[in-house]
């Protein structure tokens, strides 16, 4: 049925990526399906080489200076001036480009430079209005205007209305006070492509925010918009557009531009002066006089002037690769629209539909919707599942999507239905923008956007659906309730009266706990808030000396300040100095360096040491520069506040190279019923052991009950005392199988099935201090 649509969009493919996908973007080669285009576009190939030949042909010396080297930057710079208004459809004649460091820095130049009329003057005072469907990045322009004594009018889509009722009065147009409207081009929450008309109308008063009298600008966010569509500045001339280039190009980053309309130009306010920007100033005296350039005037300091190059050749291949910017739009919106008409009808067996989607749109025309698609994956109940989880899940099929609130609170808001006292409410929770608490008491916090560049292909569509029907139309309704804790250590004495323990079960205080030892088979783990029953006990111990390689099992180890001693100390990082996990290597599985040395500390660091010998022998078998680290000294006291479970104070804890907490800890009796559960999704038969090892906990208990110790606040192992810490996440790293480092994504899809929770970082362990442990228990987080 959709026949049509695929077809459209391999014509466009063939026309945008004529050099195919291999070619251009050989990160793609390794199966990534990249779908946050509008987060970030991705550099082609031969971007980077025409930039980096240029760079060895070229000597480009510093624009201020007046040599041969600096005179060829001076003039490529407004070269790629002239270029930025050609792709925009104007002239140097309407309008001046100014650099910045990104959209964000050309907006906040707006907010500084606008004239403003403040309240308490013998004139009308100023007013700043924006769309509440705006980036954070506009709406913290309004920071700026209060310490203007300017006041801020948020304005609601459905409040901007083209009627004769938001008209001003003809004698009221003579008003010359100085207001600014700002509105995205293109929603970056949904898509959702706002009219450029209200540019125009906006100026001349057919539309008038707030029914507010005086000289109307209108600042247009075009960030998102640019990416996907052309923007004629000749027909919608906005009298400031602030834009990044690596929303265009992928590349360079940390360059953009603030398009300023000539007419406004000589209003803006500048009272900060820096290198470049004086015709003349006095050091000694309140004497400063500006460069008559609007843009010299403005970009203070030494622009970026390799990065502003860059985008000369960024152009160039745009132009080459893909035709132009109508091109572009026609194929992301094709994939858009083929997209979205596939999501939109997928059904469970009862008819409820697989995900929510937040459009204001029928994706029906490119117009009005922009290649955007905004949705929350539910269950057959209709309850969502959380952004967290959807985004683990979509990462094991190799799939980037983004999840959140996007920088756009209003809009998440709006769609989601979430009041300014949730806001409130969530903050209070502990939920902030940028962290994974995707649901608070069952609501979601936020959503996932999928998003299509120039780079997109019919395939990248197809397989995003079919990893939606795969994780969702496949798994049974089944679903077993199962989450993990995080524990700590703490070395205060249990008092003799308290209602756990006999007086042959009292604790000692631990002064050194770095002398002590734990001890399978021999020591019992108890709860103190168990009452009765059978004791619990530990049955294996397991140190990681570097982190997300192989363990290995002990029967009896010192306890540091930090966890197991040596558990954690090491770390392979790649040349930028960033961890190496399992998840983007699981041939880290193949390394047990440790496990012959395991006899004496001071053999292990001896052998051990970092350095070029040992980092060459890992960059050769990973096949990729890395190195091996160990965590200094100075590391030792290196915390993690995080409140504890049961507890009303948040507790610090040292820690080693780990993620969250000092052990991980699991319950045979649970990993036993989950098995059960899990074993019957998979194809092959799971054995008790590679489960456990799955999970990677540093110490295993055998408990009566299965999940029993999701309800402990504290236990004890010996004279060790632990709390309980919250919950331990769960991700990738149990889908990779601990002996062979194969895959099998299956299993992480199983799993969730089966808690019907959210999927967090690790493994399924019982994180407590004085044990590190990696996982939660059932599905608790490498650390």
């Amino acid at each position: 049925m959709f026949s049509s649509v695929k077809a459209s969009c391999l014509k466009l493919n063939s026309v945008l990526n004529p050099y195919g996908k291999g070619s251009e973007m050989k990160k793609l080669i390794k199966g990534i399906t990249y779908l946050d285009h509008a987060g970030s576009a991705l550099f082609p190939e031969s971007l980077l080489k025409a930039f980096t030949d240029d760079l060895r042909n070229n000597v480009y010396g510093n624009p201020h200076s007046q040599n041969i080297s600096s005179k060829l930057t001076y003039d490529t710079i407004e070269h790629v001036r002239y270029r930025i208004l050609q792709h925009f459809h104007t002239t140097a004649e309407d309008y001046t480009i100014i650099f910045t460091s990104g959209c964000t820095a050309a907006l906040k130049l707006v907010a500084e430079a606008f004239p403003w009329i403040p309240e308490g003057t013998e004139q009308t005072s100023s007013r700043f209005c924006y769309l509440t469907d705006s980036h954070t990045s506009v709406v913290g322009m309004r920071g700026i205007t209060a310490s203007m004594n300017v006041s801020s009018v948020p304005i609601k889509p459905k409040e901007i209305l083209l009627s004769e009722k938001n008209r001003l009065p003809a004698e009221e147009h003579n008003c010359t006070t100085p207001h600014l409207f700002s509105y995205p081009a293109q929603s970056n929450f949904s898509g959702t492509k706002y009219p450029l008309s209200w540019i125009q109308d906006i100026k001349c008063g057919k539309l008038c925010p707030m029914k507010i009298p005086g000289k109307w600008f209108v600042l247009l966010d075009a960030a998102s918009y640019v990416s996907s569509s052309p923007l004629d500045l000749g027909v919608h001339q906005a009298d400031f557009i602030p834009i990044s280039f690596y929303k265009i190009f992928g590349f360079p980053t940390g360059l953009g531009a603030l398009l300023v309309n000539n007419r406004i130009a000589p209003l803006l306010r500048k009272t900060y002066f820096g290198g470049g920007t004086a015709a003349a100033y006095l050091a000694g005296e309140d004497f400063y006089f500006p460069k008559k350039s609007i843009a010299e005037r403005f970009e203070d300091g030494t622009v970026s002037f390799l990065d502003i190059i860059a985008l000369k050749h960024g152009f160039d291949v745009l132009e080459k690769l893909t035709g132009g910017m109508e091109k572009i739009k026609e194929h992301t919106f094709a994939l858009a629209h083929y997209t979205y008409t596939v999501l939109s009808t997928l059904k469970y067996a009862n008819g409820a539909p697989v995900v929510r989607i937040y459009s204001d749109t029928d994706f029906s025309n490119p117009d009005v919707q922009g290649p955007i698609i905004n949705f929350n994956v539910l269950d057959e109940n209709g309850e969502v599942i959380g952004f967290s989880q959807v985004d683990k899940m979509a990462s094991l099929y190799n799939i980037h999507v983004r999840t959140g609130c996007f920088c756009n609170t209003g809009a998440c808001q709006l769609h989601l239905g979430i009041s300014n006292e949730d806001i409130q409410r969530n903050l209070q929770a502990g939920h902030v923008c940028g962290d994974d608490v995707d649901l608070v008491d069952g609501r979601p916090t936020g959503s996932v956007r999928i998003s299509f560049g120039y780079m997109s292909s019919f395939e990248d569509a197809q397989t995003f659906l079919k990893f939606i029907i795969a994780t969702r139309l496949s798994m049974s309704d089944t679903e077993i309730p199962f989450q993990s804790s995080v524990t700590k250590l703490t070395t205060e004495s249990v008092p003799d009266d308290h209602p756990s323990f006999n007086n042959a079960d009292k604790l000692s205080p631990i002064p050194h706990i770095s002398d002590r030892e734990l001890r399978n088979n021999s020591s019992t783990a108890v709860p103190t808030c168990r009452r009765g029953g059978k004791p619990i006990t530990v049955t294996n111990i397991y140190v990681y000396p570097i982190k997300s390689c192989s363990a290995f099992e002990v029967s009896e180890w010192p306890v540091g300040n930090q966890g197991l001693l040596y558990d954690r100390n090491w770390m392979v990082v790649n040349q930028n100095g960033v961890c190496i996990t399992q998840k983007q290597e699981p041939r880290l599985l193949s390394f047990f360096p440790l496990h012959r040395l395991c006899q004496t500390s001071r053999y292990l660091v001896k052998t051990h040491d970092c350095g070029d010998g040992i980092a060459d022998w890992f960059s050769l078998f990973l096949g990729h520069p890395c190195r091996l680290i160990r965590q200094s000294s100075d590391m030792k006291n290196r915390s993690h506040r995080k409140t504890t479970k049961g507890l009303s104070s948040a507790t610090n804890i040292s820690l080693s190279l780990v993620n969250e907490a000092q052990y991980l800890l699991i319950n045979v009796a649970s990993i036993l019923q989950l098995k059960e559960h899990v074993s019957a999704r998979l194809e092959e038969p799971l054995e008790i052991e590679e489960l456990i090892r799955r999970f990677r906990a540093n110490i295993v208990i055998s408990a009566p009950e299965s999940f029993e110790e999701e309800e402990w606040a504290e236990i004890s192992i010996g004279a060790l005392r632990f709390q309980v810490m919250g919950p331990c996440s769960r991700c990738q790293i149990i889908c990779i199988d601990q002996q062979s480092g194969e895959r099998n994504k299956e299993f992480l899809q199983s799993l969730s099935a089966a808690r019907g929770r959210k999927v967090s970082t690790d493994s399924e362990t019982l994180p407590i201090a004085s044990q590190t442990p990696e996982t939660g228990h059932s599905t608790g987080a490498e650390q």
